[in-house]
């Protein structure tokens, strides 16, 4: 499956963030807890050298809790960076990142220095209602579409930090195949960018294998599916999306699918683990042995 989505915005955005990252301190990356890896941007850590960073992982009310502690391990570990797992539901957790901030930025001129950090994120992860509950104000503009964010701000925050904001962005390539389906699953790219029962297939495959007990009881389903088909059919069933002669319109049924899982309906589902992702990497490496990507590199 290839999304075809890379607004022109986005392109702007890359080639500002490199312009502004020389009078960086440190560096904010918003990532989705459901797909911490990959919500990324690949090019981060080329672009930001030994800058400090902070990965704040949004979301996690929505994701499996226990994996969410796993990623957090697992990206302080092996990108050397700190990580904060966050939601919108827990204002107060929010504003750790301000004093988080302020430990990982050395002071040698021994004075209190003001600390300039920016923050980025891919489209629709969280990141514009992180800066409101940080300021208490309705600074950036919220939504549950990608790209609503589309110019560079300056936000003033506590304790002397500036926050420079940027445009949600994707990179022009997607090198790996699961990571598309994920970010598309997760609503960060336009629906329009691609078909629904495509993902919905995806999701339903995911689903069946990490957390049948929570189809089961979700849709109510009194025996669990065999494969991907059956769950968008039961579904289908189940919520009345039925075309003439009592065929399952696919499509409905697969809006439903997507529209429950961005929503958290379904439960706490978190769409990739650290092994998962490691197994990836490996078959990655197999195949392309003389090219690795940039996927690669973000390890």
């Amino acid at each position: 499956m290839a999304i075809h989505w890379y607004p022109g915005h986005m392109h702007k955005a890359n080639k500002a963030i490199k312009e502004a990252l020389p009078n960086i301190d440190l560096i904010i990356e918003v990532l989705d807890a459901r797909i911490p890896f990959s919500s990324q941007n690949p090019l981060l850590s080329q672009l930001r050298g030994d800058k400090s960073c902070i990965k704040i992982l949004t979301k996690s009310d929505l994701a499996d809790a226990d994996l969410t502690r796993q990623w957090q391990d697992w990206l302080e570990k092996e990108q050397g960076v700190k990580t904060l797992a966050l939601s919108i539901e827990q204002p107060e957790r929010m504003r750790q990142l301000t004093s988080l901030c302020r430990k990982m930025v050395p002071n040698s001129s021994g004075k209190h220095k003001i600390i300039n950090t920016m923050i980025m994120g891919i489209p629709n992860v969280g990141k514009s209602s992180l800066i409101n509950i940080l300021t208490g104000k309705t600074i950036a503009k919220t939504g549950n579409e990608p790209a609503v964010t589309k110019n560079q701000q300056r936000i003033k925050l506590a304790d002397d930090i500036v926050l420079f904001d940027t445009p949600g962005v994707l990179w022009p390539k997607i090198e790996n195949q699961n990571s598309m389906y994920r970010l598309a699953s997760s609503g960060a790219v336009k629906d329009t960018a691609f078909e629904y029962d495509d993902i919905a297939f995806y999701v339903a495959e995911y689903l069946l294998s990490a957390y049948p007990e929570n189809l089961l009881q979700r849709y109510n389903l009194a025996d669990l599916p065999q494969n991907e088909l059956e769950v968008i059919e039961a579904i289908g069933r189940k919520r009345g999306c039925l075309k003439g002669g009592g065929r399952i319109d696919l499509d409905k049924a697969s809006k439903i699918l997507l529209t429950e899982l961005r929503a958290g309906k379904i439960g706490r589902i978190s769409l990739e683990t650290p092994t998962l992702i490691e197994q990836e990497l490996r078959e990655q490496e197999q195949t392309t042995p003389l090219n690795k990507s940039s996927y690669a590199k973000r390890l």
